[in-house]
């Protein structure tokens, strides 16, 4: 097996052991969000973020702005302020105005334009890890590994790719921080991650070189989880690629997921994961609608936030919706 991607960095990595798994308090939940044009997408990410466990530990500790020497717009600063904003103010509503105003250096958004939940969500994790790795001299590829957020949020996904004239097997390694599933035909989140780990036949004109043939093959290539994330999300792609409808079919999905089976190792020991989030987008289209999100808090219950408004909810109302984004902590 000849594998490639996955070399170790020379950087030492954000120590394993000061990552919180666990809320380090306990508290009632924190305020909701003003939407301020249409950010409704920035918002339900802004929640799902501040009530992920590890990180929110993480920020509230205020570890990164003590020794930030960031000139102008820091990710990490900012979201620190605004945990500790949310968490801790009295307000039963609040403005991410400090988000709102910076989101040209986040990504390509417009606070009167809607945007995709999706979307913000991978450019947010991108900016707070950019702003980790400010100041350091280190810029190789396996250096980006060593944050807060890709110990948080980071796995490895590996593709093995082989030869369908000789056999011969190449591993090739790439770091991840969501999953983005197909769900059309897909009843349930376990059949979507089913399809991901099924091996896929590619021939045509994505051909690939082998090393052994030394010329252009058709190969079978399968994904699989090789090195699990602390913290898993999960994107249900309803975007449908034919049309600018949205597939919104119901996916079910559970609340304790065992990842096991869709590994490079399926036989080893349960992979458990609990559901600590979910953002709903409501629709006929995706470029429109509206989003709203369900988080469990630090007090151990789940709550609908919905722009302004923060109310208590069962398990059962959070489970039976058209869900796009799931989040998954170990």
């Amino acid at each position: 097996v000849i594998g490639k991607g996955m070399t170790p960095s020379q950087k030492k990595p954000f120590p394993p052991e000061k990552i919180c798994m666990d809320w380090r308090q306990r508290r009632r939940p924190g305020a909701g969000l003003y939407n301020l044009g249409s950010t409704c997408y920035l918002n339900v990410i802004l929640q799902c973020l501040t009530y992920t466990p590890p990180l929110a530990n993480y920020l509230l500790s205020r570890q990164h702005s003590q020794f930030c020497g960031q000139q102008g717009f820091c990710m990490m600063c900012t979201m620190e302020e605004h945990v500790q904003k949310v968490l801790y103010s009295s307000a039963t509503a609040i403005r991410p105005r400090a988000v709102v105003r910076d989101l040209k250096f986040i990504g390509e958004f417009k606070p009167d334009i809607p945007g995709d939940a999706y979307e913000f969500l991978r450019c947010a994790l991108s900016a707070m890890h950019k702003a980790c790795l400010s100041g350091s001299r280190d810029s190789d590829d396996s250096s980006q590994e060593t944050t807060i957020i890709y110990q948080i949020f980071g796995g490895f996904l590996r593709s093995r790719v082989t030869c369908l004239s000789c056999k011969t097997v190449s591993d090739f390694y790439e770091v991840f921080l969501d999953v983005l599933l197909k769900i059309k035909g897909a009843s349930s989140l376990t059949t979507a991650l089913e399809d991901f780990v099924t091996p896929k036949q590619v021939d045509g004109r994505k051909r690939f070189k082998c090393s052994k043939c030394r010329q252009k093959v058709a190969v079978s290539k399968m994904l699989t989880v090789h090195q699990a994330p602390r913290v898993l999300t999960v994107c249900l792609g309803r975007a449908d690629n034919h049309s600018s409808r949205k597939l919104s079919q119901v996916v079910e999905y559970p609340e304790h997921l065992d990842l096991r089976p869709y590994t490079s190792d399926p036989a080893a020991e349960p992979l458990l994961y609990s559901l600590y989030a979910v953002v709903v987008h409501t629709g006929q289209t995706c470029l429109g609608g509206h989003f709203f999100c369900y988080t469990k808090a630090s007090d151990e219950q789940w709550y609908k936030m919905n722009d302004v408004s923060v109310d208590s909810c069962g398990i059962h109302t959070v489970l039976g919706q058209q869900a796009y984004l799931l989040f998954y902590a170990r």
